[in-house]
């Protein structure tokens, strides 16, 4: 590893990845889809990246390019022939971003209810840096990591980086988090995420962590940082000018005796085979902390249950825990990257059955829905027909937990929505009332509807 990947951070973007030494290994095609399709989806990567997890003799077929290299195929084929003629033909900047806007929302940008009933209240007021979607966790994104050290092409936070208005959830700063905390006794989780936190600087960092730390917020037992950091810049944790006083703080958080758990995104184990990212592991958990390893399931970057089996060994092995294989969200570029529900099944469970039972902790595959995280527990013949069997691990409502329910088997089907009850059922057991299109679920009382005085949520089928 040379003295740039070691040390100083530079990142490279649809403007400036020209300048990177392996720009010249990029075909025409994908020079220009870097361009076309950079002006939609975020694009962002570093000399790490570009250096160390990338194989370019294997590009681009290789799974690091796929995860932060647009490609033609994220984008319809009719969208990016528009775009490219507007593009070329030199159209003016408001026609060029009215349609990258179109293409934008059409691509849902915020699934799962996240701005209309994840969205908590204080004194009448929403806090749009904040989500309270589970009775017991609470998300806060500061503002100031809504940013990462590069960017992945399947992201479900994707509006987080491109600058849709009013699409961004922002908080300037922590104490309306902890006037919120102070007043739900039933939050025993905080999670910081974005973005990326760890791309703030360890006093900025340390802002938010430590009012978390008072007496008063003594129920609050599990503080966790969603982080990509671990695999695309590990140096964060390792040789970063701060990357001691980070330590430090993460030692300060287990010594008020909270569990600081970090949240390591990892979709390949390309990205935990290097020495310094295997080095990060190591310091993390010396301080007292605990690292989870949580990814969704991308086609195009992780389909083989050897690399996931790969993944979860290694990382049991340097202490991290297996948490989560995610489906992938119905966001962004989600055609291009999802897989039927059944395939997912399949791969999740050839890689299960090939580890160590330690590994073994490890969930999925677990689509985020709205009514909760849901999780394929079994393709199943039950009364002689053919279906699959599911649980919430997390839900609106917690009494949804655990409960075992059926939907008919679809070989097709690649999200939740797409599910329909088993044994002639109208609706899954969770949906209250049928009223013509709509559904009505009960929600919790910190979601807007019940903050706003009501006691139903009505959601278009």
């Amino acid at each position: 590893m040379d003295d740039e990947i070691k040390g100083r951070f530079r990142a490279y973007t649809r403007q400036t990845i020209h300048e990177a030494s392996v720009w010249g290994r990029l075909s025409p095609e994908h020079r220009e889809a870097i361009d076309i399709v950079g002006r939609v989806l975020p694009f962002r990567v570093n000399q790490y990246v570009l250096e160390e997890l990338i194989d370019w003799d294997a590009v681009p077929d290789d799974p690091l390019f796929r995860l932060t290299f647009p490609v033609r195929e994220m984008l319809r084929e009719s969208e990016y022939v528009a775009l490219r003629e507007l593009v070329h033909g030199d159209a003016p900047r408001e026609i060029i971003d009215r349609e990258v806007g179109q293409i934008r929302m059409r691509m849902n940008p915020h699934p799962a209810g996240q701005q209309t009933h994840n969205v908590p209240w204080l004194d009448g007021v929403p806090l749009s840096g904040m989500q309270h979607k589970y009775r017991e966790t609470v998300l806060f994104f500061p503002s100031a990591g809504q940013t990462c050290h590069a960017y992945c092409t399947f992201c479900f936070r994707w509006p987080q980086f491109v600058g849709m208005a009013g699409l961004k959830f922002d908080a300037r700063e922590s104490s309306h988090l902890v006037d919120y905390l102070k007043r739900h006794p039933e939050v025993t989780d905080v999670l910081i995420t974005g973005g990326d936190p760890l791309v703030m600087n360890a006093r900025l960092l340390g802002q938010i962590l430590t009012p978390l730390l008072v007496p008063e917020l003594a129920h609050v037992q599990n503080i966790r940082i969603g982080t990509k950091s671990v695999a695309y810049w590990p140096q964060r944790f390792v040789t970063d000018r701060d990357a001691d006083d980070v330590m430090r703080l993460f030692e300060s958080v287990v010594a008020a005796g909270r569990n600081l758990a970090i949240m390591g995104h990892y979709s390949h184990p390309n990205e935990l085979e290097s020495v310094i990212a295997q080095q990060a592991v190591r310091r993390i958990i010396g301080t007292g902390a605990t690292l989870r390893m949580q990814a969704p399931l991308i086609n195009h970057v992780n389909t083989d249950p050897g690399a996931w089996a790969r993944l979860w060994t290694l990382g049991t092995r340097l202490g991290a825990i297996p948490y989560y294989m995610f489906v992938e969200r119905d966001t962004g570029p989600a055609d291009y990257f999802r897989l039927p529900l059944a395939e997912a099944y399949r791969i999740f469970c050839e890689a299960y059955r090939t580890v160590s039972g330690l590994a073994r902790t490890v969930r999925g595959p677990s689509m985020s829905a709205f009514p909760g995280k849901v999780m394929i527990d079994g393709i199943v013949t039950v009364a002689g027909e053919k279906v699959f069997a599911l649980q919430f691990l997390q839900a609106r409502n917690a009494a949804w937990v655990r409960r075992p329910f059926y939907a008919r088997f679809d070989p097709q089907a690649t999200w939740f929505d797409e599910l329909t009850p088993a044994f002639g059922e109208k609706a899954f057991f969770f949906q209250q009332e049928h009223q013509g299109d709509r559904l009505v679920i009960p929600v919790h009382a910190g979601d807007v509807v019940r903050a706003q005085g009501e006691s139903l949520a009505e959601v278009s089928l």
